[in-house]
């Protein structure tokens, strides 16, 4: 789905058929300005869908960003400064700050995790647990806060996971077939030690160290070559994984970037003139 269309199914479900309230005022235009602030630290994600929100209902609206998508921003500080007809900014307001919001989250919460592996190799992934819909915008968000992009859909790369194994009767088999459809490159999830083994011994691309403790991931990559990515999976929280990259995987997937990160607090503020 793209941007446009997202936003307009957003408008749509937010005014099916208008703005009971404020068309009820009998409100002719009012210009003004109004003030996006920062209400806790934050990294920035979710600029375009604003702005484009805010345009769709108030064409000639001039908006000036202070920070670009990426950037941290401190409490209190100005994101963003707006010009134009308020009355029609108050109808697109909660929609352009429900995209904001929660994509900032995302990005923030990336941050966080990002920090808890400062001065390792080791890089944080997001996974395919998004909102429908939204994917595009939050793998963004998590970009935005320094993560890196695992698969972007099923259509993307190769993951056999424990369904895949289960249903073809075991990872080689699992690996033997795929290979006889395509080149592509290989992940493999492996729960025990056992699968690990047998993952080195098929030579696959990468495997996901899929709900193991600290000490069964260090034995773990104690049985897998350089050669092989190491991706690190499941109960992986801002405690955890500096330990989890202190052991030397390549990369952390964290499920929770995208389908549990809270929102960033922001508002709108308005600066009404007087008519």
């Amino acid at each position: 789905m793209t941007l446009y269309n997202l936003i307009r199914a957003a408008i749509q479900e937010d005014m099916p058929t208008g703005d009971l309230t404020t068309e009820s005022l009998a409100l002719v235009p009012r210009p003004g300005r109004a003030r996006l602030i920062a209400k806790q630290d934050l990294v920035l994600s979710g600029a375009p869908a604003f702005e484009q929100t805010m345009l769709m209902l108030e064409p000639h609206a001039k908006i000036k960003w202070h920070f670009e998508e990426g950037h941290q921003i401190l409490n209190r500080q100005i994101i963003c400064t707006l010009q134009g007809d308020l009355i029609q900014i108050l109808k697109a307001e909660r929609i352009a700050l429900n995209f904001l919001m929660h994509l900032s989250g995302i990005a923030t919460l990336t941050h966080k995790f990002v920090r808890a592996i400062e001065g390792t190799s080791t890089r944080i992934l997001d996974t395919r647990k998004t909102t429908p819909g939204y994917r595009d915008l939050e793998k963004r968000a998590v970009v935005h806060g320094g993560g890196v992009n695992h698969r972007h859909n099923l259509s993307s790369a190769i993951l056999i996971k424990d369904n895949h194994i289960s249903v073809m009767g075991g990872i080689k088999n699992a690996v033997e077939r795929t290979r006889e459809h395509t080149p592509s490159l290989i992940e493999v999830e492996a729960s025990t030690l056992e699968q690990v083994k047998e993952c080195v011994d098929l030579g696959v691309s990468r495997i996901l160290l899929d709900n193991m403790n600290d000490e069964k991931l260090s034995q773990a990559l104690a049985l897998i070559p350089d050669g092989i990515e190491t991706e690190a999976s499941g109960n992986m929280s801002l405690e955890r994984v500096g330990r989890v990259a202190s052991l030397g995987v390549d990369f952390i997937s964290v499920g929770a970037l995208t389908h549990s990160a809270p929102s960033s607090d922001v508002s709108l503020l308005f600066d009404w003139e007087t008519p």
